[in-house]
């Protein structure tokens, strides 16, 4: 197969970013490597029907931990697309960057380069905003980001008990202050999803030096001494990159890479028969995530989005969508939420997306009848888990291990925003609507021990997995890429996806890589 300069591994919302950025150049030979196929359903491109496509299973991996004793002995299921666009083909379209503070801690971590004020000019040069321009936002960029339009009047309605709970109104979660209660902005444009593929992939297919491969599966990277050299397929079939390979897989499909390539914990991979290229501990370390624990309240009257999927009301809206591309189907669901300080530190330290309906859990079907979920998910987890290789044997499960809640501070911080979610419910925008509280029982408020038992009973990941690649200096040992996403030790390798991140940032991670990613590009073509 013919050689490249630069190869990419994931055609994800980082991997379509770089895919752009390097293949600018005519002069630059670019593969684009997509395990999953296109971005073609209908499901995909309509943005209220994200959630059947992480059901529907076609375009998503799910990975599935062990019993989690944090949990309460349920696993953790992380779903992962297998889709170009990636997660931002998936998702629930939230456009959110984190704080300032995320920023600055990874600078002060050794990071030197990704503080606030060296990452912002990179958010307002990718962003295309439909109504801000200014020191926080651009309108130039390829990703079109929309407020909401025509929001549920259960979304408004908990923006409302927010403010009569004491936090203030935000109308800009991206902007000088990230605390308040307000509406999502969100990677749309006329009533579609605007995902990463659309924003940067569609406008660099025609380029005729970027080849996109997809329905292909990278079995390990190509070594030659440190160097990375290319990369072999599933198939068989091996690929040669003159200058780089970049891994985007995401925070766990790239760990598991590296260590299939002998690149990782040198003692472990020995145990697996594997032979090491480069003794590298932290990689597979160092996983975070965001749990969330629903509160949620039945209503009196029949105001959820239950059943508007079906039947009549269906009808209905498909009509109206395309007719106009608005009304409920050009909704995200997730129109509303918050971010809270609970510890009074000064920066929130939780987060809420609200539903306008009942939800379920992996272990547990939603209730039934009308509700609305209120959703609190701590922002800064302490807790560390793993992700390593469980065998040779490309088609083995990952030994993944997340290691939920097992810092107490993660639970103290999710009770908290379980207690002020319960406290917003009981305020008079939403006390008016409910009938009664579902989820957790009324009354449990007073029991800590069990209020405690109720987040571990019901916590579950809201998909944003991050850290087992960590950025840090060489002086890190369990560092695993140096500030220019360069794999210590190593040549002709980069890492550009969450798994990348040294700690997490405060809030959805989808705008967060696709920065990582265009800030990969520029090392890339500095370098070169």
């Amino acid at each position: 197969m013919a050689d490249y300069d630069y190869i990419i591994v994931g055609g994800g919302s980082s991997g379509c970013v770089l895919a752009n950025r390097l293949s600018a150049d005519p002069s630059n030979r670019v593969l684009l490597i997509e395990w999953g196929g296109w971005d073609k359903s209908w499901f995909i491109r309509a943005p209220a029907t994200f959630f059947r496509v992480i059901e529907k299973g076609t375009d998503v991996f799910h990975y599935t931990s062990k019993g989690d004793e944090g949990l309460s002995g349920r696993p953790t299921i992380v779903p992962q697309a297998k889709v170009i666009g990636g997660g931002s083909s998936i998702n629930g379209m939230v456009y959110i960057r984190g704080q300032a503070a995320d920023y600055d801690h990874w600078r002060q971590l050794g990071c030197t380069g990704w503080s606030y004020e060296d990452v912002l000019p990179v958010f307002r040069d990718l962003e295309n905003h439909e109504c801000l321009s200014n020191a926080f936002h651009g309108a130039s960029g390829e990703l079109h980001v929309s407020r909401g339009r025509d929001a549920h009047f259960l979304a408004r309605a908990f923006v409302r008990a927010g403010q009569e709970a004491g936090i203030p109104y935000n109308d800009d979660f991206n902007g000088s202050d990230q605390q308040g209660v307000g509406f999502f902005h969100t990677t749309t444009h006329k009533g579609e999803r605007w995902s990463s593929a659309r924003a940067f992939l569609e406008p660099a297919r025609a380029r005729s030096n970027l080849t996109i491969m997809t329905s292909h599966r990278v079995d390990r990277i190509l070594t030659e001494g440190r160097r990375a050299v290319g990369v072999l397929l599933a198939n068989g079939k091996s690929v040669r990159a003159r200058r780089e390979v970049v891994l985007t897989a995401g925070a766990i499909a790239t760990p598991i890479l590296l260590q299939r390539s002998g690149i990782g914990n040198g003692q472990e991979l020995r145990k697996l028969g594997i032979d090491v290229v480069h003794d590298l501990p932290g990689v597979g370390e160092n996983y975070q995530d965001h749990l969330e624990s629903t509160v949620q309240f039945e209503l009196k009257q029949p105001l959820s989005i239950l059943g508007q999927d079906k039947g009549f009301a269906a009808l209905k809206h498909l009509a109206r969508y395309l007719t106009t591309r608005s009304g409920l189907m050009a909704s995200n669901i997730i129109e509303s939420g918050g971010f809270v300080d609970t510890a009074g530190t000064g920066l929130p330290d939780i987060q809420f997306h609200v539903l306008p309906t009942f939800i379920g859990f992996v272990d547990r079907d939603q209730e039934p009848g009308h509700g609305i979920a209120i959703g609190p998910t701590f922002l800064r987890p302490r807790s560390r888990g793993q992700v390593k290789l469980s065998s040779a044997d490309a088609d083995a499960a990952p030994d993944f291990r997340p290691n939920s809640l097992s810092d107490p501070e993660d639970l103290e911080t999710l009770v908290r925003g379980t207690e002020l979610a319960i406290r917003i419910g009981d305020q008079p925008s939403l006390r008016k609507l409910v009938k009664r509280r579902a989820l957790p029982k009324p009354g449990i408020e007073s029991d800590p021990a069990a209020l405690r038992e109720y987040v571990r009973s019901v916590a579950k990941t809201i998909y944003h997995p991050a850290g087992t690649a960590k950025m840090g200096p060489d002086s890190d040992p369990m560092a695993v890429v140096d500030p220019e996403l360069r794999v210590h030790g190593m040549e002709g390798l980069r890492i550009s996806d969450c798994s990348v991140m040294p700690t997490l940032v405060s809030g959805n991670t989808n705008a967060p890589v696709m920065m990582i990613a265009d800030r990969a590009a520029r090392f890339m073509l500095a370098a070169r």
